[in-house]
């Protein structure tokens, strides 16, 4: 028996109730300067943040005795453990720095980062950042001009000097927001730079050149394992004649930035930083097969591409501690080796095709 309209309204009002109330106790502006939006979901935010604050303690107090007395962080299964289960944020720079390599090559290269801005510039590459200077986080009250200190200047150097350190990739849209969230975690020009360069040059092959190759490559990887693990919304891709990277590429190349909330971002990094890219498929499969039903209700082209912006969205992607648990378990066993046989096949077909 369906209630009835008056029965309804006092737990919407309630809800309501509870709503203003949750809005009043969590500030508008998240810990890293991002404006919360207009449909940010209050009270289930703070529902999942009472738990999780209690998991980021228990975390704290592990990882200060792991660090304790330590300038490095070996790699090992517990190390591994450790860090599937969330940095805590106050070590993120210095975990990030010492299992992606960065740390080492700014230890090999002193001075290496002051002597690139002081070089010579090139002009195209100059006028290319400065466009998307304004472009890159206006949501974020670090980032505007009227900021003190404006994250901009910073930013501007650290792509300045990354274009020039490689001139094969130069800078390409999407490197500006990886730079600006390395920015906020590290508050640091250097240790962003050193960052930057293990995303773009050796974690995420060729993404940022100019012909994309890896990006591309990728994006049809993800195509065939979604083949193997989800055939449904395979068969429901191909029916449509959806390719992939016009419900994907912004996954790839923002590695999910302004696509999953921030938390969430930044655990998925933790892992890319230690574990390498086969992390980002994780996360694209899980979120497709975690929403396989709504995505097969799609009937037509507009309805898929919808499908895919929704599945960003909601608790489950908000609530970072058990969407993290789901990435190792929802797609099972992922091999780099698949991964690597997979992106020869891919490329090969992609080089075919011109």
């Amino acid at each position: 028996m369906e209630p009835s309209p008056q029965s309804r309204q006092p737990s919407l009002e309630k809800g309501r109730e509870e709503e203003e109330a949750a809005r009043e106790r969590i500030p508008r502006i998240d810990p890293y300067g991002f404006e919360r939006p207009e449909d940010f979901d209050y009270a289930s935010y703070e529902d999942f943040f009472s738990t999780y604050l209690r998991i980021l303690t228990t975390r704290a107090i592990k990882w200060s005795k792991l660090l304790k007395g330590k300038n490095n962080v070996q790699k090992s299964i517990k190390v591994k453990r450790y860090i599937r289960k969330g940095v805590p944020n106050e070590h993120r720079a210095f975990v990030w720095m010492a299992t992606s390599g960065a740390q080492a090559q700014m230890d090999q290269n002193p001075g290496y980062y002051r002597k690139l801005l002081e070089g010579e510039r090139n002009d195209n590459l100059v006028e290319a950042i400065k466009t998307d200077m304004n472009r890159t986080f206006p949501d974020n009250v670090k980032f505007r001009r009227t900021a003190d200190p404006c994250l901009q200047h910073t930013l501007y150097n650290v792509l300045v000097a990354y274009g020039h350190h490689n001139q094969n990739v130069g800078y390409c849209q999407g490197m500006n927001f990886l730079a600006g969230y390395l920015l906020l975690i590290t508050k640091s020009e250097e240790q962003s730079f050193w960052l930057l360069d293990a995303l773009v040059g050796r974690i995420l092959p060729d993404y940022y050149s100019p012909a994309m190759m890896g990006l591309k490559t990728d994006q049809e990887v993800l195509g065939e394992l979604v083949k193997m693990k989800i055939p449904a919304v395979a068969n429901l891709m191909d029916r449509h004649n959806v390719m992939w990277t016009l419900v994907v590429s912004r996954w790839f190349i923002c590695l999910f930035i302004d696509i999953l909330p921030v938390e969430t971002v930044l655990r998925i990094w933790d892992c890319l930083f230690y574990e390498g890219s086969k992390i980002i498929f994780r996360v694209a499969l899980t979120l497709i097969k975690q929403h396989q039903a709504s995505i097969l209700e799609a009937t037509n082209f507009p309805d898929i591409c919808e499908q895919f912006k929704q599945v960003t969205k909601g608790t489950f992607v908000t609530e970072c501690h058990t969407f993290m648990q789901k990435i190792f378990t929802e797609p099972g066993s992922l091999s780099m080796a698949t991964i690597t046989k997979l992106r020869k096949s891919c490329r090969a077909k992609l080089l075919a095709q011109g």
